[in-house]
């Protein structure tokens, strides 16, 4: 096997064991402090019983991946491990995360269940971090190009790939925000596009990125350790937030981001449906085409149960994954 396969598939399973340690105390705290989950009340009734269950839930994530690859460059005096390049992705994994925790926040104090920072601050939050982080790909990194399945060379598209950047950013954050309504659901899809992800930065010998793709793989399985059915905690925006656009960094990183609408099939499809959703109801005078959106509720009013959603979107993402990494071999 690659040895480079081999070192990142054991950062992973360290970073598993560390996130998991750290889940208990972490745990204990958002218990002590009351940060629970509040609940859409037009959501599925089946919900309520969610209430109350800590949110937050992607500091789990965030605060190992964050130590682990500092102590990675800081033991490494004549040889950098993870690069500095790793900079820009963790750069915007705290942004968003900040972001995200003044959202959960929000919802947790301000009266209005379920509800955080106004969705114009947000957005406009979100578009500043991202245009930022598109700003060093493209002047300092000198990235500004994408590649095309089966053709051998990546096609510079100029300044285009600023305004696409940053989209891609903030439309990837939003996407994976939406798809985190069921247990396990985000963080699954997560684990299977960063592992996809890894894989194509693997193909084109990003060294730096194989590494921080499967750190985020390991800190990601041991949240879903507390996450899977019933869940003993949440990802909430911050975790959603800057893990979504984490994503759209990684792929303009590896410059296969045509690929991500594939390797992301599952957000996507969460996203159009709500998109879908709510055209289709100003248009119509309030008739619906799915019976809640975004779509997982779609299927459990349909009558699957959390479990069978959760599992059935996820073989979809594993499937969507093969098939992003086989193109990106072309």
């Amino acid at each position: 096997m690659n040895p480079e396969g081999i070192f990142s598939l054991t950062l992973a399973s360290i970073t598993f064991v560390m996130t998991v340690i750290w889940g208990g105390p972490l745990l204990e705290i958002l218990r002590r402090l009351k940060i629970g989950k509040q609940i859409r009340i037009d959501g599925p009734q089946t919900h309520f019983s969610k209430l109350g269950t800590p949110t937050m839930g992607g500091l789990l994530v965030i605060a190992p991946v964050l130590a682990i690859t500092a102590v990675l460059n800081l033991v490494s005096l004549a040889k950098v491990v993870t690069g500095r390049s790793i900079l820009l992705p963790l750069s915007v994994l705290v942004g968003f995360a900040a972001l995200g925790m003044w959202d959960d926040w929000s919802g947790l104090r301000n009266g209005r269940k379920g509800e955080g920072i106004r969705a114009r601050y947000k957005l406009i939050t979100q578009v500043i971090i991202a245009l930022g982080a598109v700003l060093v790909l493209y002047f300092a990194f000198d990235i500004h190009s994408v590649a095309l399945p089966g053709f051998p060379r990546k096609v510079d598209i100029g300044l285009l790939y600023i305004p696409i950047g940053v989209f891609i950013i903030v439309g990837t954050s939003n996407a994976v925000n939406i798809t985190d309504g069921l247990d396990g659901m985000a963080g699954l899809v997560l684990v299977t596009n960063f592992m996809a992800f890894g894989f194509v930065a693997l193909l084109q010998g990003q060294v730096f990125l194989v590494r921080f793709c499967f750190t985020l793989v390991g800190a990601l399985f041991a949240f879903l350790w507390f996450n899977v059915h019933p869940a003993q905690l949440f990802m909430g925006d911050t975790g959603s937030l800057s893990l979504g656009a984490l994503l759209g960094v990684v792929a303009l990183m590896t410059g296969q981001w045509l690929l991500l609408p594939i390797i992301a099939i599952v957000p996507l499809a969460e996203t159009l449906s709500v998109a879908i959703q709510v055209l289709y109801f100003k248009w119509s005078g309030g008739r619906r085409i799915f019976r809640m959106a975004p779509l997982h509720h779609h299927f459990e009013l349909m009558g699957w149960s959390e479990t069978q959603v959760v599992q059935r979107f996820w073989l979809v993402s594993i499937l969507s994954g093969m098939i992003g990494v086989a193109l990106a071999l072309l």
